[in-house]
């Protein structure tokens, strides 16, 4: 249901995509060039898009659902119409542009009357073929024997989808490493298996099967890259089989790298929140002009957990703003269901936010407890890249081989990630230094540490 006609946020609609393509997609779609005849009420959201088609596209959402039409010939759900309609509409005070008005036009009532009638004669919500199987915000009205139908038919798509792949890999292992990318024919078969990993509505596996087939042109070394990628993700494709065999935190880390994720309005009503003060540590926006993602990291004061809060905006509106870094939050935060929780949301705040106990940078560890906090969470989760680190006491080191952050006191370093100096100010590091020992925070994972914010004595972002 959606009461009192509560708009989404941005973050909410993009956790209905089935994939990044789409996320993006439906970025580019989010602005007023495009759109003609859009409204909204209550109880649903449309408008019409123009195309490659010589019609414009009517779109439409039952917001009550969510369920989802449009007249492109896309076999995603939602497909990139009804996500740039939702973001468009989604989270400003206008409605993006998208105005009120008290009845849909008759298109949409005639839908939204069918939908309704075939729930009556069902006897419950009806399971639209165009809904997405995870819910959305506010869908928590639906009835829970539709939702586990559902639930149900995405697990056996997922299920198929893995089966798929393991297929693929098989062949790849069989044939050889070099027949991955093996010209146009080969990449044709790597875009065809991401677009059965779309259909089987498992983006975490697409994902994947993009990672394997960009591995090639990745530069020296790339064989073994590849292999790395195909391990994890046999890996990944044997614990989504067997599930149930595996212990709940672990079966909902698989959940999460598939792409089974919880609204935010979900978390929010049935997770545990955590009080702590949250040290504001960093924060990060990526995108690609279009799509913004921001990432803000917390480290507990007393709890000693580490968060990571990740909000979107699209078509010119900025993600949520979230907590400057330095400061302290007194907040509830509940964690994404996963043997090693790291990404949260953000519940009660308990006052405004505040400096930091004593002032000063965080308190931190030294490169060899920064690798072995990392070891420890790839124990809960083998497919994770890094885990947020606080390193103190240690200098930037520029060499002909790569970025050093070296701590003097006992002769250890950690390499810096090799992708960073295109996104990273490394000699702005150094100028705080000033070859002097300095507390960094950052990503600690495989390929290296990744700073993103220094003090001086304040934060510098990097």
């Amino acid at each position: 249901m959606n009461p009192q006609g509560e708009r989404w946020t941005a973050e909410q609609v993009l956790a209905l995509a089935p994939d990044a393509a789409s996320r993006t997609a439906g970025g580019k779609l989010a602005t007023a060039g495009p759109w003609t005849a859009t409204g909204a009420c209550a109880r649903s959201v449309w408008g019409s898009c123009s195309g490659s088609g010589a019609e414009p596209y009517r779109t439409a959402v039952d917001l009550d659902g969510p369920a989802y039409r449009c007249g492109c010939p896309s076999r995603k759900s939602p497909c990139k119409h009804v996500l740039g309609l939702l973001l468009r509409w989604a989270g400003e005070p206008d409605g993006g542009g998208v105005p009120e008005v008290p009845e849909p036009p008759e298109w949409v009532r005639t839908w939204l009357a069918g939908r309704r009638e075939r729930a009556a004669r069902a006897g419950g919500p009806e399971p639209d073929a165009t809904a997405t199987d995870g819910g959305a915000p506010g869908a928590g009205g639906a009835d829970p024997a539709a939702a586990r139908r559902r639930a149900e038919r995405r697990a056996h798509r997922i299920a198929a989808g893995a089966t798929e792949l393991e297929q693929r890999l098989g062949d790849l292992l069989r044939q050889g490493l070099a027949t991955a990318t093996d010209g146009a024919a080969g990449a044709t078969v790597w875009e065809e298996t991401a677009a059965r990993m779309v259909d089987a509505q498992a983006p975490g596996l697409e994902a994947r099967v993009r990672e394997l087939a960009a591995a090639r042109a990745s530069g020296p070394g790339w064989p073994g890259r590849l292999l790395e990628e195909c391990a994890l993700t046999h890996l990944l494709d044997q614990a989504c089989l067997r599930i149930d065999e595996l212990p709940e935190g672990l079966a909902a880390t698989v959940r999460s790298r598939v792409g089974l994720t919880t609204t935010t309005a979900g978390l929010l009503a049935s997770g545990s929140p955590v009080r702590d003060r949250w040290w504001v540590l960093g924060r990060q926006d990526s995108g690609d002009g279009r799509l913004t993602a921001r990432r803000v990291w917390l480290r507990g004061e007393h709890t000693g957990r580490m968060a990571l809060l990740l909000s979107y905006g699209v078509a010119g509106r900025a993600p949520e703003p979230g907590p400057p870094p330095g400061l302290v939050i007194d907040a509830d935060l509940v964690y994404h269901p996963s043997a090693r929780p790291l990404r949260a949301v953000l519940g009660d705040r308990y006052g405004p936010p505040g400096p930091p106990p004593e002032g000063g940078p965080p308190p931190g560890v030294g490169p060899a407890e920064a690798l072995a906090g990392y070891g420890a969470a790839l124990r809960d989760d083998p497919w994770l890249d890094a885990w947020p680190t606080v390193l103190a006491g240690v200098v930037p080191i520029p060499g002909p081989d790569g970025w050093q952050l070296a701590d003097p006191a006992t002769g250890t370093a950690l390499p810096v990630d090799p992708r960073c100096p295109g996104r990273t100010n490394l000699w702005q590091l150094t100028a705080v230094s000033g070859g002097e020992p300095v507390t960094v925070f950052g990503e600690c994972g495989h390929r290296g540490f990744a700073p993103v914010t220094t003090w001086d004595p304040l934060p510098v972002p990097l």
